[in-house]
């Protein structure tokens, strides 16, 4: 894990899937393709980082409950349809921690991001994301993650 910093995105147009259910169980592997595939139909252009948002704390709402939306950023103009939704991202200030490890260690990576959020007079501000940086691995029986964990925040 790296360093913690503080950044600005920059507005973002998201083509996504909303998904409802255990994040751990989220089919990226069907989401992904079918983004594209829309995306290449519409006559749009996709980004090459897929961007999740993750709605809810699994610690505090029930894990099968939990809200996500999986996208990837657009360039063009169209409209959604009844599966695939578009929003628009606005710039935003985010606390960024870099991850790079199996998916079972993403609650470390949550943990350290929160103390740091908390220690540094911040409070969230919206649902975290994370910009993947690069296709996931299998190594053993453990899937590889290399994403960028941000997370809204505001001075308290």
């Amino acid at each position: 894990m790296d360093k913690i910093k503080v950044e600005k995105t920059k507005p973002i147009q998201l083509a996504y899937i909303e998904h409802v259910g255990v994040y751990g169980e989220i089919p990226f592997d069907e989401y992904i393709p079918r983004l594209y595939a829309w995306a290449k139909e519409k006559k749009v252009r996709p980004g090459f980082k897929m961007i999740s948002l993750y709605h809810d704390n699994p610690e505090e709402k029930p894990p099968a409950e939990c809200r996500s939306e999986i996208g990837i950023p657009i360039k063009g103009t169209t409209a959604p349809d009844k599966e695939i939704k578009i929003k628009e991202l606005p710039s935003m200030e985010v606390a960024v921690i870099k991850h790079k490890g199996p998916s079972s260690q993403y609650k470390e990576t949550y943990g350290k991001l929160g103390e740091w959020i908390e220690e540094n007079g911040y409070e969230w501000a919206g649902p975290s994301m994370e910009v993947c940086t690069k296709k996931p691995k299998v190594v053993g029986n453990e899937t590889i993650i290399y994403a960028t964990v941000q997370v809204p925040i505001k001075k308290k």
